[in-house]
């Protein structure tokens, strides 16, 4: 899980890297477009073994998936690194929620417990900040949401398609859906829209190029070693071990000239930590 953790905050950090020079649909393509060929050999080697039966609940999937991804890699740009992962991290107080709300999943006193103490964290952090437009604290808040609802339609699929499927569907339609956004960001300006349309800008350095091949491939590791890390021991304790990522993202931010964060900030980061554990653990 730490391995995991260290990918996916290098995902970020390469993210906000390579976003100084290319709009965030860009990096959503290349992103899954290295992933989604090691995704093909999979198949090749081992067919799928699914009975199906979900199209589009799949497709949804896929769709909720991508916007997530959108949002967080503009997150990471304007918000900094600590913050963006932060919000992120709120997932499980949000799908904690809509399993109780949409799948009829009943909460114990402690995971309602986390549930306040998460949102009061999100509170913390989202608070109205003059270094940074609510409107970006807002996208960061969706990521959250949106990696949520597909997390919860995750737990649908498992039963009907192979793992690889759903990863598939995530990974196609986080290609089509940028091909779609570029395009319409060579007829289109719309303020206030820039992390759904953009501009494709070819690479032209060796460095952009061993970026985006970095980007895809350290993404897939991020995921190979958290679907590793879940076969070791019980979810919840695996997942919280997840949360240091918050930490080791922020420190990267840092290191790439985020501004420390203040101390409501970090007291939020805390709170949302706690509440993400609280919810996550099974004992």
């Amino acid at each position: 899980m730490l391995a995991a953790v260290v990918c996916f905050g290098t995902v970020g950090a390469m993210a906000k890297w390579l976003g100084r020079d290319f709009d965030t649909v860009e990096l959503v393509f290349f992103r899954n477009l290295v992933g989604v060929v090691f995704v093909l050999v999979s198949l090749l080697n081992r067919p799928l073994q699914q009975t199906g039966g979900r199209p589009f609940l799949l497709i949804f999937r896929g769709v909720i998936g991508t916007l997530s991804l959108y949002l967080f890699f503009y997150a990471v740009q304007t918000l900094g690194l600590g913050a963006a992962t932060t919000y992120q991290y709120s997932y499980p107080i949000f799908l904690a929620v809509l399993s109780w709300l949409f799948v009829g999943e009943t909460l114990s006193r402690r995971e309602w417990l986390a549930v306040f103490v998460g949102f009061a964290g999100i509170l913390f952090v989202f608070r109205p900040d003059l270094t940074a437009p609510l409107g970006h604290h807002a996208i960061g808040l969706s990521n959250a949401l949106f990696t949520a609802i597909a997390y919860l339609s995750i737990r649908q699929l498992s039963t009907y398609y192979d793992t690889r499927a759903i990863i598939l569907s995530f990974m196609l339609s986080g290609i089509l859906m940028p091909i779609v956004s570029m395009l319409a960001g060579e007829y289109l300006a719309i303020d206030g829209y820039e992390f759904l349309i953009g501009h494709f800008v070819w690479p032209v350095t060796l460095t952009h190029w061993l970026g985006f091949l970095g980007l895809g491939i350290i993404a897939m590791l991020g995921q190979y070693f958290l679907t590793v890390a879940f076969t070791f021991d019980k979810a919840g304790r695996v997942a919280s071990v997840g949360y240091s990522n918050i930490i080791f993202a922020g420190l990267l931010g840092l290191w790439l000239g985020d501004p420390f964060p203040g101390m409501l900030t970090l007291i939020g980061m805390a709170l949302i930590i706690g509440g993400g554990v609280l919810v996550s653990w099974r004992a």
